[in-house]
């Protein structure tokens, strides 16, 4: 694959040998986060034309797919044409180069001739290197992390995980341009990004989006994609390519009949509640499926289920019928609350 002349690594430019040589240095006797860069380094620049990725595992099993390089730098130029990003333009690297985001964080600085710094994917990157950014990728934690840092970026992009309510209203107080992501490893990386400030998901181009009869995200992006992407997200399209997010399909809960998506109840739960935690079914002798709520804590405030009554959008059917603390979340290899090994920690 060819590199593009403005590509800087580190603050030192690469022409296509010379990277090489870097990626079998890095792929050896680098630091621990440098490993996975020399091997997908060295693996993005030989001549077959796709490369085997995984998936981070927070909606299913984890699993290897085979992405077309062709498609990976399409991808990157729809980024690059959203966000407006240049030639010389200064990016950071904080996340794991073993995971998509990571990767293609790469593939936009040696497609866009972006000059990315590279550090570990620790919780405060932004402690790690010096100086201002024009773009960077972070998860939620990181981003949660490094607020007092945040101005040395001009656009950032969250993804990974779903943007807390207690996160967005403090990024909202920060002058910057902020935006949460909508994707998965099948599109790599987002096809969809939404500002901190609004409620829908914005596609990025060529991206043309329906719903299945489950109303169900149908992405059609023939341009890093062979097939349509059929998904399990419940959405509500407003046009042909603005969509709001309502919840995973397969996490709807059924009790005693009425349909319950755990992602809406959350988004009215985390008014009150600082800390990590989730919502989940339990079975249940008369409804089949009681609601619950799980919360990464020592211990739960006798006073927290007050509060909970008296958020005023929250329906009566969707206040838990029981409260869990547990003291640490299960969590994915990539970092993700795994709600399932979780629950299994309650029975």
């Amino acid at each position: 694959m060819e590199i593009h002349p403005k590509f800087k690594l580190n603050g030192k430019g690469y022409s296509t040998n010379t990277l090489q040589d870097f990626a079998d240095k890095l792929s050896i006797s680098g630091e621990s986060y440098e490993l996975s860069i020399g091997l997908f380094l060295k693996e993005w620049l030989v001549s077959s034309k796709t490369i085997t990725v995984q998936t981070s595992g927070s909606t299913g099993t984890p699993k290897s797919i085979i992405l077309q390089k062709k498609q990976m730098v399409n991808s990157a130029m729809a980024t690059g044409e959203f966000f407006q990003l240049k030639e010389g333009d200064k990016a950071l690297l904080c996340l794991s180069a073993e995971f998509i985001a990571g990767k293609m964080m790469l593939v936009r600085a040696m497609v866009l001739g972006l000059e990315l710094d590279c550090v570990a994917p620790t919780s405060e990157p932004l402690k790690l290197h010096a100086g201002n950014y024009d773009f960077c990728a972070m998860v939620p934690l990181q981003a949660q992390q490094s607020l007092k840092e945040l101005h040395r970026i001009q656009k950032l992009i969250i993804g990974g995980a779903q943007v807390s309510y207690n996160l967005r209203q403090k990024l909202r107080e920060l002058n910057i341009q902020c935006f949460e992501t909508y994707g998965m490893t099948e599109t790599i990386t987002h096809v969809a990004v939404r500002q901190i400030e609004t409620t829908f998901f914005e596609t990025l181009p060529n991206v043309k989006i329906s719903t299945d009869e489950r109303g169900c995200l149908v992405i059609d992006a023939p341009s890093i994609s062979d097939e349509k992407v059929l998904t399990n997200d419940l959405v509500n399209v407003l046009d042909a390519s603005k969509f709001v997010w309502l919840g995973r399909y397969d996490t709807v809960i059924n009790s005693g009949g009425i349909k319950l998506i755990p992602e809406q109840i959350e988004a009215k739960l985390a008014k009150v509640i600082p800390q990590r935690f989730f919502v989940a079914a339990m079975p249940d002798d008369t409804l089949g499926q009681k609601l619950v709520l799980v919360i990464e804590s020592d211990t739960v405030g006798e006073h927290l289920m007050t509060e909970i009554l008296f958020i005023p959008e929250l329906s009566r059917y969707e206040i838990p019928k029981e409260i869990f603390d547990i003291q640490q979340f299960q969590e994915t290899k990539s970092g993700k609350v795994d709600r399932l090994k979780t629950l299994l920690k309650l029975i």
